[in-house]
């Protein structure tokens, strides 16, 4: 894939909209994409998309690499008689990224509509209100009718999907790309180019891309789609924090530094000799490389990780500056970097090595 040709797979899977819960338009891209890739599509009852590589075969070890399609947004929750909406949030939103921003409401026949936060002007509130963040039950979508029943004319329902707008933009150093729902479709990306890279190659593995739904509200498919694959090793590819901005903690993980490996986040612990495996080829192939380590947050990882009697898994990360907001940015670089190494690592995944994966945690 040329770099034009890769720009716009990223435009694509940032600009399509998927909150968790309502992914059909992200797995309909994916399968739009890898069509003429994949041997065969499978769906867990959740609504994961499962692709693939080629028939599957018993004999041969099954590796799985997941990506989730959902992006966090909100729902509607109220019409008021003035025509402004009141709303939840589906998945994990900070007070202050939300008031003044655009988003697109989606009706339950895929009518859309196109409304704004609500940011009163600070001209005569009081000193103490312009300090504090604004909660979500105080705030409104604004549509630009006159009433309820305008906004009910329109076939807008309490329940409908709104989801931010935003569109994708290189910036100005040719490698920083601006976009909504890096977290995580930057990795939805990822597995539709590891997938084409691997299509024509011989593998000692099956090898099992799955586009997952519901992380940003509890790492559910994950569970379900890890499940029904019963993947002999496997991989979440998720954003990471990206500490180069003013406050963060000096760490290593920033943009430009390359492909983060994860050491461990709240839900999981990455398998050590999995961990040293990646890591050693990575080293190999002169792959640039960071270290993650986050004390909070989690992954598709933590589901998948632990079922059945434990599946050997890590989680592959990408920084990102501003995610679980309408502008998010990521490296091109360190994206680049995380398509060779998963598409290495798993040409290399053979039975021996995971028996050599499997006995490192108890000889």
């Amino acid at each position: 894939m040329n770099k034009e040709q890769r720009l716009d797979l990223l435009k694509e899977v940032s600009e399509v909209r998927g909150i968790s819960g309502n992914e059909r338009e992200v797995s309909r891209l994916i399968q739009r994409r890898l069509k003429d890739v994949v041997d065969h599509f499978e769906y867990d009852n959740l609504g994961s998309t499962i692709s693939y590589l080629k028939p599957l075969d018993e004999k041969k070890p099954t590796v799985l690499f997941a990506a989730h399609m959902d992006e966090i947004g909100f729902i509607v929750t109220n019409i008021e008689e003035s025509g402004l909406l009141r709303f939840s949030n589906v998945g994990g939103w900070w007070g202050h990224v939300v008031p003044a921003h655009e988003f697109i409401i989606k009706t339950r026949t895929g009518q859309e509509y196109f409304a704004v936060t609500g940011a009163q002007p600070p001209h005569g509130m009081p000193a103490e209100k312009r300090k504090q963040v604004m909660e979500l039950k105080d705030m409104y979508l604004d549509l630009g009718v006159d009433n309820k029943k305008q906004v009910e004319e329109m076939g807008i329902r309490i329940g409908d999907t709104i989801t931010p707008k935003q569109d994708f933009r290189v910036l100005q150093n040719g490698n920083a790309l601006l976009g909504k729902a890096w977290d995580d479709r930057a990795c939805v990306a990822i597995g539709i180019e590891v997938m084409e890279n691997l299509k024509d190659e011989k593998l000692a593995s099956n090898v099992v891309f799955a586009g997952t739904v519901q992380e940003e509200v509890g790492l559910r498919g994950a569970a379900t789609a890890s499940y029904h694959v019963k993947p002999d090793i496997a991989f979440a590819t998720d954003v990471t924090m990206s500490y180069d901005l003013p406050g963060t903690p000096n760490n290593d993980t920033k943009l430009g530094t390359g492909v983060a490996l994860s050491i461990m986040d709240a839900s999981v612990i990455a398998h050590r000799g999995l961990f040293d495996f990646v890591e050693e080829i990575a080293k190999e192939k002169g792959i640039k490389y960071t270290y993650d380590l986050m004390t909070g947050g989690g992954t598709d990882s933590g589901a998948i990780h632990k079922q059945f009697d434990g599946i050997i898994n890590m989680t592959i990360s990408l920084p990102c500056r501003y995610f679980h907001s309408h502008v998010s940015i990521i490296d091109l670089r360190d994206y680049e970097a995380a398509v060779e190494l998963v598409t290495e690592v798993i040409r290399r995944i053979t039975p021996e090595i995971i028996e050599q994966l499997r006995a490192s945690k108890y000889e």
